[in-house]
């Protein structure tokens, strides 16, 4: 692909070349994937040992009590794993009722009744013990040291650590763990984390069975039972990851690749299925039509991604469905290009996150998310071992008459999830890992970065560094504050609702990309991390 590497847009950052690199959203666990490349290791080893820094240097969107999602490239194929957790087994729609009455519609925001059994240790052990070169103890050791020795609060992390305060602080063990001096920590202040410490080591030395039927999933039962939760140690231990094949559509001669339901990656895919009835290209990058088309486009593909994703054994319709060519088509044809719509869903059966991404020099690529979902999961945090939960269960439905009934909970099922690593070929051979974090805006962020790059020629970092827009619901959407006045008020002509900011910069999803360049041991790679968030591309 023949980039343009003119800067289009301010930025801090620039583009990164290497033939081995790791791309994160904090500096120190993108450095700890490195020592473990240049310890022998390969990019999943880099990719493991980065995600369990990550738990450690930005609390606020992950922690050990994470879920995650992988698909990587191990040299001669794609793979997928869905590591997100389930729900435990006393979880009924009645159990709910009884708890929080008929008119809860879904479990509660925060606390030990959103936590299903997480499942992120579970995916780095499995990616390890399959493809990782170097010991498993090895890969949690960086992590360790970070928790340990402590690490200076970067400026974004502090800011939605802040902001997280006032809400969690009665949480369960949040106070003890987050606010060592009963408060924030400052920008610039040292924290440590000696009870992280201690769990890393314990899942290094026991490839991660001390989380699901050891020492840790004791804690965790216990601490679940004492604070009202239903966890039992049977729960825990039968967690099992899922190897899945993703699921794919071709985009101007490339292939976008997402992790099948229960998540929503399927969003980004069929959002390009009818982009592709378009010339994008024709458009201006940064012109009110292509963001309406782009807008558009990405609301016909929420419609039905509400309406029908969830656990694949209770979807009423397949993902090839809802992937059909015929479908795809016929969903293109409601996009008015001068007017802005509100959507339903169409009838398919006719037919809190960290992002982070490894590749080495031997062709190696690693896409990978993990996420306590909303800022510091649940709140609730085991001391012992300093296990931050995240609060997945909020995305069930408990009520039997809800738009998407197959996301009722259920015992032992999956929720909704929306975090979703991406990855790009081309005639079946890898060419970009790459995500965006951020809840909703994950999609539509692998949407407006994608389109940018295939139509527009912009390189990763470029395509990072441009603004964005965020749909919300209805003709709702948000754009972010450098976004081309003319744009703004072409959209708003157009009929779209431009909300008040809610929140900050961040609120527009923070991404990770790394595009292979040629022969990795000659040409390497061009990476790229999201000024949004404190990160860094980093390699050699």
């Amino acid at each position: 692909m023949p980039f343009s590497y003119t800067p289009s847009y301010a930025s801090t950052r620039l583009p990164v070349f290497a033939r081995n690199v790791v791309s994160t959203s904090h500096p120190l666990a993108a450095q700890a994937g490195l020592r473990v490349l240049q310890q022998g290791g390969n990019a999943v080893d880099a990719a493991v040992a980065a995600a369990a820094a990550m738990t450690v240097c930005e609390p606020v969107s992950n922690g050990i009590g994470s879920d995650a999602f992988c698909i990587l490239w191990d040299g001669q194929a794609l793979h997928g794993l869905n590591a997100s957790g389930r729900a435990p087994a006393a979880w009924t729609p009645e159990y709910f009722h009884q708890r929080y009455g008929q008119g809860q519609a879904t479990p509660p925001t925060r606390g030990m009744d959103t936590v299903t059994v997480p499942g992120a240790v579970s995916a780095w052990a499995a990616l390890s013990a399959r493809f990782g070169k170097l010991p498993f103890a090895d890969l949690m050791e960086p992590a360790a040291e970070i928790a340990e020795r402590g690490y200076l609060v970067p400026v974004v992390v502090q800011q939605k650590w802040a902001a997280a305060v006032d809400e969690l602080q009665a949480q369960p063990g949040f106070a003890q763990s987050f606010m060592p001096w009963g408060r924030a920590p400052q920008v610039g202040e040292l924290f440590q984390f000696q009870a992280a410490a201690r769990a890393l080591r314990a899942i290094g030395a026991t490839r991660g069975q001390a989380f699901y039927t050891g020492e840790i999933a004791q804690a965790l039962v216990a601490f679940s039972q004492a604070h009202g939760g239903s966890h039992t140690l049977a729960d825990f231990a039968a967690h099992q990851p899922e190897w899945v094949a993703p699921i794919a559509r071709n985009y101007r001669g490339y292939t976008l690749h997402e992790i099948p339901p229960n998540g929503q990656g399927i969003a980004a895919l069929i959002a390009l299925g009818i982009l592709d009835q378009f010339d994008v290209a024709s458009l201006p990058v940064d012109s009110a039509a292509s963001q309406h088309l782009q807008i558009e486009a990405m609301k016909l593909a929420f419609a039905d991604v509400y309406r029908y994703v969830a656990e694949p054994s209770s979807m009423e319709v397949t993902p090839a469905q809802m992937l059909d060519d015929a479908y795809l088509a016929s969903r293109a044809r409601l996009i008015d290009m001068n007017k802005a719509q509100d959507f339903g869903a169409g009838n398919p059966v006719k037919g809190g996150t960290i992002y982070l991404t490894a590749a080495d020099e031997n062709g190696m690529m690693v896409s990978f998310i993990q996420s306590n979902y909303m800022g510091f999961g649940s709140g609730c945090v085991e001391p012992t071992f300093g296990i931050s939960l995240q609060n997945r269960g909020q995305a069930f439905s408990t009520d039997r008459s809800a738009r998407n009934p197959a996301n009722l909970v259920a015992p032992g099922k999956r929720p909704f999830h929306t975090i979703i690593p991406a990855f790009l070929t081309k005639d079946g051979q890898p060419v970009m890992s790459y995500g965006v974090m951020g809840a909703n805006m994950q999609p539509q962020g692998h949407l407006q970065t994608l389109v940018r790059m295939l139509d527009y020629g912009q390189n990763p970092q470029t395509a990072c560094d441009a603004p964005r827009w965020r749909f919300n619901a209805g003709l709702g959407i948000n754009v972010e504050q450098d976004m081309p006045a003319a744009t703004v008020q072409g959209l708003e002509g157009l009929g779209h609702r431009l909300e008040a900011m809610q929140g900050s910069y961040q609120d527009f999803g923070a991404g990770q990309f790394i595009w292979r360049m040629g022969d990795p041991k000659v040409h390497g790679y061009v990476a790229a991390s999201d000024p949004r968030r404190d990160g860094q591309a980093a390699g050699y």
